[in-house]
């Protein structure tokens, strides 16, 4: 297959016509890194290598955006480059983040962490959401002992910054216990703390 031209188009990417028809869009750095213009001779091995070159340049540039928006685990920059790019590519761009220190995956667990903590979420729950981004259950529980949370008293912030105003009747303080219970609290904790906001022991 013969190249007959290349065109370029927005977003760093060139048009590649084959045998005068129009073929795919693939990275301008790459295509002029392997001298690919008008009158080059493609093999379909040639053009499978260019695509993944292609595919892995624009997956890592991706991944440098991505993460220069916000911290990411390994898992959940590997999802996200997976909606886009190949497994391969999103393999490559995910190790290249790794190897410039770019992604580490204990250090984004901590500040998600530490982030969770901020805002009373129950160990639990910040158990569940580290698994989520694909943390190692043996690391988040590291983690979590570190924070050394004390459940009655995150309760105790989640009631004045959100539920005390509810406490005024049955109906409120069901609403309550169910909320908190969402949010990974156990029911004798619940309990021991509204016991000092209602006038009698709450069952």
């Amino acid at each position: 297959m013969t190249v007959t031209a290349v065109e370029p188009r927005r977003k760093s990417l060139s048009a590649l016509y084959i045998d005068g028809e129009y073929a795919m869009k693939l990275d301008t750095q790459t295509l002029l890194e392997n001298r690919i213009s008008a009158g080059v001779e493609l093999t379909d091995e040639d053009l499978r290598t260019l695509i993944e070159l292609s595919d892995t340049r624009r997956a890592k540039e991706k991944a440098l955006w991505l993460i220069s928006y916000r911290d990411h685990s390994s898992k959940e920059l590997y999802d996200k480059l997976r909606r886009d790019f190949s497994e391969n590519a999103a393999r490559k761009a995910l190790e290249r983040m790794q190897e410039l220190r770019l992604i580490d995956d204990e250090a984004f667990a901590r500040r998600y962490a530490a982030e969770l903590h901020s805002k009373h979420q129950s160990p639990s729950t910040i158990r569940y959401k580290l698994i989520q981004k694909g943390i190692e259950k043996e690391i988040a529980e590291e983690i979590i002992d570190s924070l050394d949370i004390k459940p009655q008293a995150e309760i105790e912030a989640l009631i004045e910054k959100k539920y005390a105003r509810s406490l005024s009747d049955e109906k409120g303080v069901r609403r309550t216990v169910a909320a908190l219970q969402r949010a990974g609290y156990r029911y004798s904790d619940i309990k021991s703390v509204l016991n000092e906001y209602i006038s009698e022991d709450y069952e």
